[in-house]
């Protein structure tokens, strides 16, 4: 046998060379994972809680009701960033419910200044627990450089509010403002066809004008209105100022700063928004007079809300043995098929529903939403699986969230009972159908569409066609007639007449306290008491609650937990870069979520884009 030439022994050492890094790597990135491994689960037993300290709620990011999938991977590798971070509003409620019992915890320090968005709705049901928490004895101090207004909310139900003196308090009050694309449209020679139903179903405004209508406008200012009255209320209230201080405030800020030499700190101090202004190093050493004890770091001591829990929440090992209420989530825009956590989809959501009703010990389920809506064809869907499930004699209750409108109004009229907060949005009882063609733009280009069918209808779905008159009067006829089912469902399951319903319906959104006025909703309160409301349904006296989700793979849960417990590697650094651009580009990114949504199979939508403000 003759000897390989020189050149396949050269080429052979070299892939011979690459086997092996390749071997040796994989062989580094295992034993790296396995320590990695040791470390999070093995690495000794966690530090016992001190003695005596404070709760630190400090979210970092925005509070929701459910999480958005994440690339764990990306999770793991990445350095955190609160922009990008989710924390369940249900882990901030049961942290403070926690501590409240615990006798090593002897206050509550609310670090505010990386909570990006938690919204009123939901800011008022950590409310409830802060609330429970200061009636044990225990104080709650808040403390922040500067405060947003969503971080003002639960900063005025301390008993001490600390502000920096470089700092100070930020409110605007609220607003709803959209970009409009009918110029644009025009100019690229896109044409939207549009039906709906409903004076106010506005949810197709923005592809149709250049400004907001005057209708939509009184609308929006009706609650908005009513949010920003809730919100004034209650900071008067927790701060004991007088009614109007808030809008004097706001209102007369600029004033104020021009005759107060531009110090927004002693303007948020002199009318009784904060209580002391202190540097960092002030607000310490007042922070651990208060609690008693400092760390080894001379920092006062207090144990974060998140570390907190995963010591403290009970495991629940029999869980499957025992009388339990399920809370499932729907949150985000409602499409058909399968879709991933923070989106709605049809046939996940109706799954999950059905999985959990013939689980062993379920008796009840509530289904929190919060969604502006989306596919009438995913909403019935939904529905239709609710529906089932009472009749099996299962009952249903839903909890709404910071908004349940239109779609998301059409699937809580199959339950029992309806819970709001006292700030949901509701209604939006309306239907469009949209559908665009560019055969326009397409001309300018000199691409022409042409060519023969068996049947008028025929292609007439095609977008680089004119739209066919046949077709659009059948869309015409089919919003029609969906609004007639939208008002008959409602009828039909909340027991009204058909005539009060279509006097709450032509697409107005509504308040909480207008839509039970108006019997869209059963009782003002939040998720605990539509969980109370649930058992009392089925005859539970004693149960335990069960939060469903999605069950994820295995590598997912692998890195996420990892994720979690290392709080980010940091390996592949942030870029605050692109997070401008992302910023700058977000009515871009607002207006291609909008027209994701438009996937319903007979292109008929049940969607309240106003209220997406609220979401």
């Amino acid at each position: 046998m003759s000897k390989p030439s020189l050149l396949r022994r050269i080429f052979g050492g070299i892939w011979s060379a690459i086997t092996w890094i390749r071997l040796a790597l994989a062989n580094i990135l295992f034993l790296v994972m396995l320590v990695i491994i040791y470390f999070v689960y093995f690495g000794g037993s966690p530090e016992p809680l001190p003695e005596k300290a404070a709760l630190l709620l400090n979210p970092m990011g925005t509070i929701v009701d459910q999480k958005s999938p994440v690339d764990p991977l990306q999770a793991l590798l990445a350095e955190p960033s609160p922009a990008d971070n989710e924390v369940l509003l249900r882990d901030v409620i049961e942290a403070i419910e926690l501590a409240q019992e615990d006798d090593s915890i002897n206050s509550l320090v609310m670090q505010l200044d990386y909570l990006m968005y938690v919204g009123i709705s939901r800011g008022q049901e950590i409310v409830t627990a802060l609330e429970a928490f200061r009636a044990s004895g225990k104080p709650i101090v808040a403390v922040a450089d500067v405060y947003t207004q969503d971080q003002y909310l639960l900063a005025s139900h301390a008993d001490e509010v600390i502000a920096h003196p470089m700092g100070g308090v930020a409110l605007e009050g609220f607003s709803v403002y959209h970009n409009y694309y009918a110029e644009a449209l025009e100019k690229l020679s896109v044409t939207m066809h549009i039906f709906r139903a409903g004076q106010h179903k506005s949810a197709v405004e923005p592809l149709q004008r250049t400004d907001m209508s005057e209708g939509e406008k009184e609308v929006a200012m009706a609650w908005l209105g009513d949010l920003w009255s809730n919100y004034a209320g209650i900071v008067e209230g927790n701060r004991e100022l007088a009614t109007g201080t808030v809008d004097d405030y706001v209102n007369g800020f600029a004033a104020r700063m021009t005759s107060g030499d531009g110090d927004a700190a002693k303007v948020a101090l002199d009318i009784g928004l904060v209580d002391q202004l202190l540097t960092r190093s002030q607000a310490n050493d007042y922070l651990a007079e208060l609690v008693g004890a400092r760390n080894n770091d001379g920092l006062y001591e207090a144990v974060p809300f998140e570390q907190f829990l995963s010591r403290k929440r009970p495991m629940r090992t029999s869980l499957d043995t025992q009388p339990r209420v399920a809370v499932i989530t729907a949150q985000g825009n409602m499409l058909p098929g399968e879709q991933p956590p923070g989106t709605i989809g049809a046939d996940s959501l109706a799954r999950l529903i059905r999985t959990t009703a013939d689980k062993d010990g379920v008796q009840a389920i509530v289904l929190r939403v919060n969604t502006p809506g989306g596919s009438m064809f995913a909403s019935e869907i939904i529905r239709q699986q609710l529906l089932e499930v009472r009749s099996q004699g299962m009952p249903v209750v839903v909890s709404m969230g910071a908004i349940a409108a239109s779609g998301g109004y059409y699937i809580a009229a199959a339950a029992d009972e309806i819970f709001a907060t006292a700030n949901t949005i509701t209604g939006s009882i309306g239907v469009f159908a949209a559908f665009p063609t560019v055969e326009n733009l397409l001309q300018r280009g000199g691409i022409y569409t042409d060519g023969v069918g068996t049947t008028p209808l025929a292609g007439s779905l095609r977008f680089d066609r004119p739209l066919n008159p046949q077709l659009a009067a059948s869309l015409d006829a089919g919003v029609a007639h969906a609004y007639q089912v939208f008002l008959e469902i409602v009828a039909d399951g909340r027991s009204m007449e058909l005539e009060q319903v279509a006097a709450a319906a032509e697409g107005r959104v509504w308040s909480a306290p207008d839509a039970l006025e108006l019997g869209l909703v059963d009782e003002l309160g939040n998720l605990d008491a539509a969980i109370e409301a649930a058992a009392a349904r089925a005859e539970l006296e004693t149960f335990e609650v069960e939060y469903v989700e999605p069950r994820p793979s295995f590598s997912e849960l692998f890195f996420q937990q990892l994720a979690e417990r290392t709080g980010g590697l940091g390996l592949l650094p942030r870029s605050d870069r692109v997070a401008v651009l992302l910023n700058l580009a977000q009515p871009l990114l607002d207006t291609a979520d909008l027209l994701n949504s438009l996937q319903d199979p007979r292109h008929i939508y049940m969607r309240c884009v106003a209220c997406s403000e609220a979401f």
